[in-house]
């Protein structure tokens, strides 16, 4: 009863094992990533960065800005290539493609014409977030060019997803735009963010980007890019946990009715 409800807003599961264990260990590890987030253990990047640890001084660092750079470039790569190296027949096999890319292009420019980066960040967390990145990328878009033999889920979200796609990138950006203009030129230091939907959530900018993975799995209708959206939701939910109690704890007059990342609950 429930697999053939599923099937009517999903593909089949591809005849693939590697596919079928990506999908269980993305969102295994990312659930306990978003779990680690909660308790303390970060990765190791913005301002989370263990800045006065000794010993965590001693492990490998970049800046901030080269960092971002490796981290999304790989996966905006993966969605260029398939946009040159497979025809563009199949509407839905592009919209994915295209919201891949431009996600991840999206990323790009602004890690170099809009953020503001003034943390390192540890190569060890550079590899992981990039690896996980370029491997999810590639992997739903593999996942897409195998349904195009197969008759397509009977209730179509491909257009409800480009309009969750476009909320979720659009919103992501403003208040990455917005975070931009709190520190003047040559200024290093955080402050509380003020605008949008900075006066109930401190991380809005990480719940228009769950919006947006949405979008894409909408798009794609299959179970691997949804994997990939509940991934993206457990350590983002748990990131965001840990972003609001950094700032509970750097700034006494941190309003105590905004939450982490769902408006009036959590």
């Amino acid at each position: 009863m429930v697999v053939s409800a599923l099937l009517k807003f999903l593909y089949p599961p591809p005849a693939s094992v590697v596919i079928t264990a990506m999908s269980v260990i993305n969102v295994l590890a990312m659930g306990n990533a978003g779990w680690m987030e909660a308790k303390g253990k970060n990765m190791q990047y913005s301002k989370l960065l263990r800045a006065d640890d000794d010993a965590a001084k001693e492990k490998p660092r970049v800046s901030g800005k080269v960092g971002m750079v490796a981290v999304y470039t790989p996966a905006f790569l993966a969605g260029a290539f398939s946009l040159i190296a497979f025809p563009l027949r199949d509407l839905r096999f592009t919209l994915l493609r295209a919201a891949i890319t431009t996600h991840f292009f999206k990323r790009l420019v602004e890690v170099l014409f809009v953020h503001k980066l003034s943390a390192m960040m540890e190569t060890k967390a550079m590899f992981a977030i990039s690896t996980g990145y370029f491997l999810s990328s590639a992997a739903m878009i593999y996942t897409q060019q195998l349904t195009l033999q197969l008759q397509e889920p009977s209730i179509d979200l491909k257009y409800i997803g480009v309009s969750l796609f476009l909320v979720g990138i659009g919103g992501n950006f403003y208040h990455h735009f917005l975070l931009s203009k709190l520190r003047n030129k040559g200024e290093k230091q955080y402050k509380i963010p003020q605008g949008g939907l900075f006066s109930v959530v401190i991380c809005p900018h990480y719940l228009f980007e769950i919006i947006g993975f949405w979008g894409i799995s909408c798009i794609s209708q299959t179970i691997f890019s949804v994997c990939v959206s509940l991934s993206t939701t457990f350590y983002l939910l748990g990131r965001s946990y840990a972003t609001r109690r950094w700032y509970q704890s750097k700034f006494e007059d941190f309003p105590k009715d905004v939450r982490a990342l769902i408006p009036f609950i959590f």
